[in-house]
């Protein structure tokens, strides 16, 4: 067996920290009285080459927790701005997070910024803390969106104090450690464009550029270039929320990431009884950030971003053409998602009308997101005999019949194999997903000092679009009790 790692040998170095100082503020974390262990991701740790089993240690629980700080780490808070809700908040910041540095993995290195780590400069009205609840749900939704192949930052630990921490009510503090290779955001620039700062501007322009886009440098544009590709990997991360119904909750621009990652795991949900414009932060009134809304907030906040570059593009007309590729990028990658989430392999121009039907027929049924795309791949071809389990997700099942008809008569257009079908669809469409229950129950488990169901929803949702034989009553209909769980951006 090899020596267990310390925190004195984690090899950490800050590329961020390179910038000039205007960009952060460098600080130490606050530490919490008496830290413990509440779980990790080994998926995460191998992505840093980290054992997951070794993150459980007292040294590397207190290095996680802000409580004791690495030789080679270079702590440091980021400062931002950002539109919050379509209205600009000014400046905005780390509240709460603070990158202790970059760790290098497999596929490059990726930063650790404890979130709940203690007071900033930009915790404004804040505490600097982050609660066990929203810890847990962050750590869960990280690695389930990751596992679904969606575009996202990761989490590595939870750690927890029994330290209170005031939101509605007295909650324990905890800290997430989640990792990206840059939490650098579309407010990051909206920053330095409206303080009228065009050399910081370039500054941070070149730095995303050389680091995390370098084959941008030699463009004749770079920084057309770099709106184009930011907006097309938006676009496409826009598809990949809607194909697997999650919502986010806070589109804000500040929670908008520049590589194209989900971000900021707040008040979000995944899509149960269908509702396009079900809206899963109860704070949100007006639904600007609802599950139909989510495409055209992407589309805006890219528009944002644009207006922030604007200074080093040089004309409108430059800016307006790197964000021209949204819409087409965005239809196009939800197009294939839709073709692989029915099961078509081929193109037809009638197909846009088969999935509006579809949603339509969703949307008047209130039918389950998960189970209805799931059980669609158990249809047959040439065997009404066998849809019995579907029909019975809805309330008007001749409508269903009907548009049964239509999408056989589709897959007999191209010769569909039942069996080939199946087993394609069941890599697109997760039977687990991380529902508000059932983030609910390891929640209360973990707040009665109980982590194995935070442990074992955790390993369901690594494998989504397993059968997982045992663990059904994962992917289960939410009991009625569910109803009334509501998410707000308090954490």
């Amino acid at each position: 067996m090899g020596t267990a790692i310390t925190s004195d040998d984690l090899p950490l170095f800050n590329s961020f920290a390179e910038l000039p100082p205007a960009f952060y503020t460098r600080l130490m974390p606050t530490p919490l009285p008496a830290p413990y262990f509440v779980a990790a991701s080994a998926n995460a740790a191998a992505l840093v080459g980290l054992d997951a089993a070794e993150l459980a240690n007292d040294d590397l629980v207190a290095v996680f927790t802000g409580n004791k700080v690495p030789p080679r780490a270079k702590p440091l808070s980021a400062v931002y701005s950002g539109h919050q809700f379509g209205v600009w908040a000014g400046q905005l910041g780390d509240g709460r997070a603070i990158v202790m540095g970059e760790l290098k993995g497999p596929s490059g290195p990726m930063e650790l910024q404890l979130k709940g780590a203690g007071l900033t400069p930009y915790s404004r009205m804040g505490d600097g803390r982050a609660v066990l609840r929203s810890s847990i749900r962050e750590f869960l939704c990280s690695e389930a969106m990751a596992a679904l192949g969606v575009p996202t930052t990761r989490a590595l630990i939870v750690t927890g104090s029994d330290q209170g921490v005031l939101r509605e009510t007295v909650e324990s503090a905890a800290v997430v450690t989640r990792m990206a290779p840059s939490f650098v955001r579309f407010g990051s620039f909206e920053h330095w464009f409206y303080r009228d700062k065009p050399e910081e501007l370039r500054t941070l322009a070149d730095y995303v550029i050389q680091t995390f886009y370098p084959e941008l440098a030699g463009d004749e544009n770079p920084y057309k270039s770099l709106l184009a590709e930011v907006t097309r990997r938006t676009a496409h991360l826009m598809a990949h929320w809607q194909a697997v119904g999650f919502m986010h909750g806070v589109m804000n621009t500040d929670n908008m990431s520049i590589l194209g990652l989900t971000l900021d795991y707040g008040p979000f949900g995944f899509m149960e009884a269908f509702n396009s414009g079900h809206i899963c932060n109860h704070t949100d009134q007006q639904g600007r950030y609802s599950y139909a809304n989510q495409p055209q907030i992407g589309h805006w906040n890219c528009f944002a971003l644009g207006q922030a570059l604007l200074p080093l593009i040089g004309s409108v007309e430059d800016t307006e053409d790197a964000l021209e590729i949204y819409r087409p990028e965005f239809g196009r990658r939800m197009d294939e998602l839709l073709h692989a989430k029915l099961g078509l392999t081929t193109f037809s121009e009638d197909d846009s009308a088969l999935f509006d039907a579809m949603f339509k027929l969703m949307q008047d049924n209130h039918v389950d997101f998960t189970l209805f795309f799931r059980q669609l791949g158990n249809l047959r071809v040439d065997n009404l005999g066998n849809d019995t389990v579907i029909r019975d997700l809805f309330i008007d099942r001749v409508a269903f019949d009907t548009w049964a008809v239509a999408y056989r008569e589709r897959l007999r257009a191209e010769n569909s194999d039942d069996c080939v079908r199946k087993q394609a669809m069941d890599r697109s469409n997760p039977k687990f997903v991380l529902r508000n229950y059932l983030a609910q129950i390891a929640i209360e488990k973990a707040q009665q000092k109980d982590y194995s169901e935070v442990a074992r929803l955790l390993a369901v949702l690594e494998k989504p679009f397993d059968e997982q034989p045992g663990n059904e009553h994962y992917a289960a209909l939410p009991p009625d009790w569910a109803s009334h769980l509501e998410v707000s951006c308090s954490s």
